[in-house]
């Protein structure tokens, strides 16, 4: 297959060191593997973008971010976005992948922002994939019953997400995916919890320090703090920094398997349906078992009792602290390695693509035979005719 893809128009590929974007690195897992299967893939991002396999399409458009703090400065940047900069980065873009792919050299076109294509898609004939990485808001809902169109189709990251648009055209679901070989086991891990992620009221920070003051743990806070979520940190985790709750920042993703490895348990009490959670199956790669509340996509990654504890109250979470050591940390690697691995995401998304162009050929066929019925039979029979004497010819060539 003959696949484009894209992320943002104007963030370099892989993603800045010192920033969270967990889209970026998926799309270069989905768009490498591909590769290294025998499809022809091009993940359009701007200058400066590389990948290890497959090609990278700029456009010739120059990134607009180079760091985190430039991206936090272009989102809260009225100037800018006012004026609509980052989306007509992209568009320019979009614009490109569409041409490229009406002119027969994409088969199908990924976006990871669906955004970005719904108004070019819905007036094309091309098959439009998008992957659901937030949740669907009702305003995201209203966009795509706007935009709607038959080639149009949609991935979600788990069967959860989906609760809020249950009517949308689904292809599948496909769950993320880590490469095990990034996240080091260890059977012998220290005495301390983790929680890993940006630091915002969904993701249950507060209540993770909650939990390990009341089991009488330590806890390791890793992650960035956003400029809008500052006053969320300075009144509800640093008044607690002490030699038990200690906060260690933003962590890159490659340094942060060695404190995976060596938790005890790793901490997502979280306060909103997340539609997926890498934290969740990064932790259970290096054999940490996960304690979560029953939310969001937990129930479909943890297996409860097996690879950590989905639980329904903060009071239980701090129970299932005190039972975290009859979890086999061996079995929590071994679920990821069958269910959330890169090749098993790449080989999925190999399927939804080959599912979509499969309907697409069905599709055409049918247009093609409801064509051919609506003709006036003399000229089928006219038609037909020809056709069996060109046979007769060719046959006679070839005795």
């Amino acid at each position: 297959m003959n696949i484009a893809m894209m992320v943002r128009g104007y963030l370099t590929v892989p993603r800045p060191k010192d920033m969270i974007y967990a889209p970026v690195d998926l799309a270069m897992a989905i768009s490498e593997g591909l590769t290294k299967k025998g499809h022809n893939v091009t993940l359009y991002a701007p200058l400066g973008s590389r990948l290890k396999h497959g090609k990278i399409e700029s456009t010739n458009l120059r990134a607009l971010v180079s760091n985190a703090q430039e991206f936090q400065t272009l989102l809260n940047s009225p100037e800018k976005i006012n004026h609509y900069v980052p989306a007509l980065w992209e568009s320019y873009m979009v614009s490109n992948m569409f041409n490229r792919a009406k002119a027969g050299e994409f088969d199908i076109l990924h976006f990871h922002h669906p955004e970005v294509a719904l108004q070019p898609a819905s007036q094309s004939q091309v098959p439009v994939v998008y992957t659901l990485h937030d949740p669907i808001y009702d305003w995201y809902k209203e966009l795509f019953e706007m935009y709607q169109s038959d080639n149009q189709h949609f991935i979600s990251i788990s069967n959860n997400q989906r609760r809020d648009a249950p009517d949308l055209p689904y292809t599948a679901t496909v769950y993320n995916g880590v490469d095990i070989k990034d996240y080091p086991f260890s059977d012998n891990p220290d005495d301390y919890l983790l929680y890993a992620g940006r630091i915002l009221p969904e993701k249950g920070v507060k209540e993770a320090v909650q939990i390990a003051k009341k089991s009488h743990h330590r806890l390791l806070i890793i992650g960035p703090v956003g400029q809008d979520h500052q006053g969320y940190f300075d009144q509800y985790i640093k008044p607690f920094l002490d030699e038990q709750i200690l906060y260690l920042g933003f962590v890159e993703r490659e340094q942060l398997a060695r404190y995976y490895h060596k938790a005890k348990a790793v901490l997502t009490p979280v306060q909103w349906e997340e539609p997926f959670g890498l934290t969740t199956i990064e932790s259970m790669a290096s054999g940490t078992p996960v304690i979560s509340l029953r939310r969001g996509a937990a129930p479909e990654i943890i297996v409860d009792g097996k690879t950590g504890f989905v639980v329904d109250s903060i009071a239980e979470m701090v129970e299932a602290v005190g039972k975290i050591e009859s979890i086999d940390r061996r079995a929590c690697r071994e679920h990821v390695k069958k269910n959330f691995s890169l090749t098993r995401m790449v080989n999925n998304y190999e399927l939804a693509y080959e599912e979509i162009l499969r309907r697409k050929r069905k599709l055409t066929r049918r247009f093609v035979s409801d064509q051919f019925r609506n003709v006036p039979k003399r000229f089928k029979e006219s038609t037909q005719k020809r056709r069996l004497q060109q046979i007769i010819k060719s046959s006679k060539r070839l005795r």
